[in-house]
């Protein structure tokens, strides 16, 4: 049976499969959590792909077995086969300079035991692939195996730029991918994700890095609920773009403040950090909506915004921390970027939510009544989610810190953290009383 049958006649095996059982059977049959590992190394006019996958994660294809469960060695090679074309060769993608490659061949075949390190290194997991085959007195259970496979691509254009399209999350419920891209002539590049990361420059030039963090951001803002409805507290009680402009300010600067220095490896690496921050966001949230209820006053209102924008900068940078691998050598342009997106997603939202607010206000009595309306259903949400995320944060084990040479160097930086603020915050107060002063003298 040729290749395209057999793959031809396995989807058909698999979708009847799926009509036939119950949802619940794959999803228990599915993996939970599983790493693959994979190195990209282009040579010459070949690119070789090197991959070790967990077999528990190629459930559909069934092994030949013997014994009490134990992978048949001898007769196994077809279905390996049938494994590595339906899972890799058929769903992977990669491409030089925009273009897709074709012609991908598997080169190489090898099981290995779950103990097996030889995918440390590039060169010991090349040699083990091209080593002896495991005789089949081996009892191994093929669920606690992994699938060696080398995957190679021909006609590769020299000095090519590279992209995968790794479509490999379908292996387990959560797929952790670490990626090694080997270039010729330049230091290793690491990436570490998990799920579908979609497509990933290997090489990416600064435009690249520049305009995917800026959709990151804008997109990141938009979807960020809680951010959105600290920006609807402010702009309840105004309602006015050029009466926001102090508070809007004070808010960008502040969360960019803390989002480059979250870059540049100043947040702190305990595990309670990130709680702590989403705790305090909700609660911020709950201190703008109360202080609408209770009466704003709008001018200095900016001071405690800039510090909540601190906060919320902290909430920004832990959605960048993870996408950072993906902007290459263009950590100061993604970082920019990333920040241009989110400033551009608040600005879109201000320009729709301050005429919504005039309108929705109308259907009040008095402006007063519609404050206290809009500001009590913002606490009530934030309320829930400050209990929620509180309770998260309280049940952790807090530790008093080790007074060593880390703690100290961490001490020194939160200082000059704190120092930058407290500038940037005596400078904004001179710009807006400028601003103020202005406004006075205008006809």
């Amino acid at each position: 049976m040729s290749n395209l049958a057999r793959r031809i006649l396995f989807a058909l095996i698999t979708a009847c499969a799926l009509l036939c059982q119950p949802l619940g059977a794959f999803a228990h049959d599915l993996p939970g959590k599983l790493t693959v590992l994979m190195y990209v190394k282009p040579e010459g006019e070949q690119l070789f792909v090197l991959l070790r996958v967990p077999m528990e994660g190629l459930s559909e294809v069934n092994f030949p077995l013997r014994g009490q469960g134990y992978l048949d060695l001898e007769q196994a090679d077809p279905a390996l086969m049938d494994a590595a074309e339906i899972y890799i060769t058929d769903n992977m993608r990669f491409f030089a300079n925009g273009d897709e490659l074709e012609g991908a061949q598997i080169a190489k075949l090898q099981v290995a035991h779950a103990g097996d390190k030889s995918f440390l290194e590039y060169a010991t997991a090349l040699a083990h692939i091209n080593g002896p085959r495991l005789p089949n007195t081996e009892d191994i259970y093929w669920k606690q195996a992994f699938l060696d496979v080398l995957v190679t691509y021909p006609n590769v254009p020299s000095n090519a730029r590279f992209a995968v399209d790794p479509n490999l999350e379908r292996l387990g419920i959560e797929t952790h991918t670490v990626l090694r891209f080997l270039p010729p002539n330049s230091p290793e590049r690491a990436f570490n994700y998990v799920g579908d990361p979609g497509l990933i420059q290997l090489q990416p030039n600064w435009w690249y890095a520049f305009s995917r963090f800026v959709v990151l951001g804008f997109e990141h803002i938009l979807e960020g609920i809680d951010h959105l409805l600290f920006l609807f507290c402010l702009v309840i009680p105004a309602r006015s773009v050029r009466a926001l402009v102090p508070v809007i300010t004070a808010f960008t600067i502040a969360h960019s403040i803390t989002l480059i220095s979250s870059a540049f490896g100043f947040t702190p690496s305990s595990l309670w950090f990130p709680s702590l921050i989403e705790t305090l966001i909700a609660l911020s949230v709950f201190y703008m909506a109360c202080e609408n209820m209770f009466g704003a006053k709008l001018q200095r209102r900016w001071l405690i915004v800039f510090c909540f924008g601190l906060i919320h900068g902290f909430g920004f940078s832990f959605i960048l921390a993870d996408r950072m691998q993906f902007a290459g050598s263009h950590l100061v342009s993604a970082l920019l970027a990333f920040n241009v997106g989110v400033e551009l997603g608040q600005l879109l939202v201000l320009l729709i939510t301050v005429p919504l607010l005039r309108w929705a206000f109308r259907a009040f009595p008095t402006e007063r009544i519609a404050i206290i309306a809009f500001s009590a259903i913002a606490a009530h949400s934030a309320w829930h989610w400050f209990t929620e995320r509180g309770s998260e944060l309280l049940a952790y084990q807090w530790e008093a810190p080790t007074l060593d040479a880390a703690f100290f160097a961490a001490a020194m930086r939160w200082g000059m953290l704190i120092l930058a603020s407290v500038a940037v915050l005596l400078g904004l107060n001179e710009l807006f009383k400028r601003f103020a002063q202005k406004d006075s003298v205008s006809p």
